[in-house]
């Protein structure tokens, strides 16, 4: 008797109810990390927003017939709408649920990105740019607020922390990197239009895999909102004006003002409100109250060092824009891998206070190095503390965040996010405006006593230098100012259940 073997597996030829049948899958990525990704991604778009069309705006200034005092801006209109509304935005998510209005920002930046790119007038640039900053308002606090119902205290969270932190930092110079590409291949246009195609995809994952948080019943808190909204705006429009008008101008000093007299009537407005959109008692702890003062200080030495050394290199070592981009890759690969580091090997070794100090201070010693740049340096005098800056950064950013964000309950995880956010923003504007106002100073001194035998152009490189110098040496006092908080204030934090 000879048994047939057949070429084909059995089950082709059994009863069709009986499918055992292997299929042929492609791994998909865990939810988790799809949700991840598409919090990362909302974060590099608002981030890297703010420094993509630096680059472009020569290219926008010829194109849309800009002044020079005006073409500012096409980045103050998107810096004052998101420090302005990051509250809202916070608290928005916490009403009508996180998903919701994470989508709906990404669907208002995306729209105003195309509108934005197709703009024939210069008023219609300014008037997406602020919308921009609105859907970036809404979307980014409640990404991070969706990274902390995602992820659970401990390990995981720490490292969702660290690629956080990583994209939070690194976006700033991705984007000098991404506008001098987009510029100098395409078109100031594509600065904008970039944004579109990834939000589209970025909302369509959203809609697919990203939970929705309780949506808690309750009202909007209208006087908060519009104190902090219009009291933020007034210091963000302030601090803006100073560095280009000066800290004496009367609209500065009214600005400045006006926003103070706003954000103590909005302090005294949370006290009492029975459901405030940024509760006061999230500053009742005395590391998270520290963690968002330190950030805020470190977010403005760090906007200092990229206005400096983008003019630096471009007006000193005569580098163009794409090449100028590239100069600061070094910061961001340091940045990653110092960040990588702390989330995964030491934040849960190395207490909070050390690592973020230790960190700070490796920043600091690379601000210390920026302030001796001359006439004859290099790009090997820039690199050193580029590397220092990125190191010290992607250490110090991931314990801090979760200093701001530890201990925070559910209900109140979009406000403490939002805050984080403001912190960064403010943060970012009262840096430019003071170094700037720091560079001014200084430059005008030594423009009008140049050295002996210089020429126009040679008196006006060291005039500049002057200036950056000093701008890097006060930028280095606030790191220095902010390890002292962070060794006099910070304590172990209690183990979170």
């Amino acid at each position: 008797m000879t048994t047939e073997t057949s070429e084909y597996p059995d089950y082709l030829f059994d009863a069709p109810q009986v499918s055992t049948r292997r299929r042929w899958t492609i791994p998909r990525p865990s939810r988790s990390g799809l949700v991840l990704a598409a919090i990362l991604t909302c974060q590099l778009m608002v981030v890297l927003d703010a420094t993509i069309v630096n680059i472009a705006l020569p290219q926008i200034r010829s194109s849309l017939h800009f002044s020079s005092a005006n073409l500012s801006w096409v980045i103050n209109a998107y810096t004052l709408a998101f420090g302005g509304l990051l509250l809202l935005g916070a608290r928005a998510g916490d009403i009508l649920g996180r998903r919701r209005t994470f989508i709906g920002g990404i669907a208002v930046f995306s729209l105003a990105s195309l509108a934005g790119g197709l703009a024939n007038s210069g008023a219609l640039l300014l008037a997406m740019r602020a919308l921009q900053g609105v859907g970036g308002a809404l979307a980014s606090p409640s990404a991070l607020a969706l990274l902390m119902t995602m992820f659970p205290a401990g390990r995981e969270r720490l490292r969702a922390i660290g690629l956080f932190a990583t994209v939070s930092i690194g976006g700033s110079a991705l984007g000098l990197i991404a506008g001098g590409m987009l510029t100098q291949w395409a078109s100031w246009r594509w600065v904008m239009f970039v944004n579109v195609p990834i939000g589209l995809v970025l909302v369509a994952v959203a809609r697919a895999v990203v939970p929705d948080s309780e949506r808690r019943p309750g009202r909007f808190d209208l006087t908060g909102a519009l104190t902090s909204t219009v009291g933020m705006t007034a210091l963000v429009f302030g601090l803006v004006h100073a560095a280009s008008d000066g800290w004496s101008d009367q609209l500065t000093i009214g600005s400045l003002v006006l926003g103070a007299v706003l954000m103590g009537a909005f302090v005294t407005t949370e006290a009492r409100a029975s459901a405030p959109i940024t509760p006061l008692r999230l500053f009742a702890d005395r590391n998270r109250a520290s963690s968002y003062l330190a950030r805020l200080l470190l977010v403005a030495g760090m906007m200092g060092m990229f206005f400096f050394l983008t003019q630096f290199l471009q007006d000193v070592l005569g580098y163009s824009a794409l090449v100028t981009g590239f100069a600061f890759v070094p910061l961001t690969v340091a940045l990653f891998l110092a960040s990588q580091v702390s989330a995964r090997y030491l934040a849960e070794r190395i207490p909070a206070r050390i690592l973020i100090s230790g960190g700070i201070a490796v920043s600091t010693l690379g601000q210390l190095w920026l302030a001796q740049l001359t006439e004859s340096s290099s790009y090997l005098s820039v690199l050193g503390p580029l590397v220092l800056f990125g190191l010290g950064n992607g250490l110090a950013f991931v314990p801090l965040t979760n200093l701001s964000i530890s201990g925070v309950q559910e209900r109140d995880a979009g406000a403490a996010s939002g805050l984080v956010n403001v912190m960064q923003q403010v943060g970012g504007a009262l840096g430019l405006a003071t170094l700037v106002s720091v560079f001014g100073a200084a430059s005008k001194h030594a423009l009008a006593h140049p050295p002996v035998g210089a020429s126009p152009a040679e008196a006006a490189r060291h005039a500049f230098l002057v200036g950056a110098d000093r701008g890097f040496l006060v930028a280095a006092g606030m790191l220095l100012f902010v390890v002292v908080l962070v060794v006099t204030t910070v304590r172990p934090p209690r183990a979170e259940s």
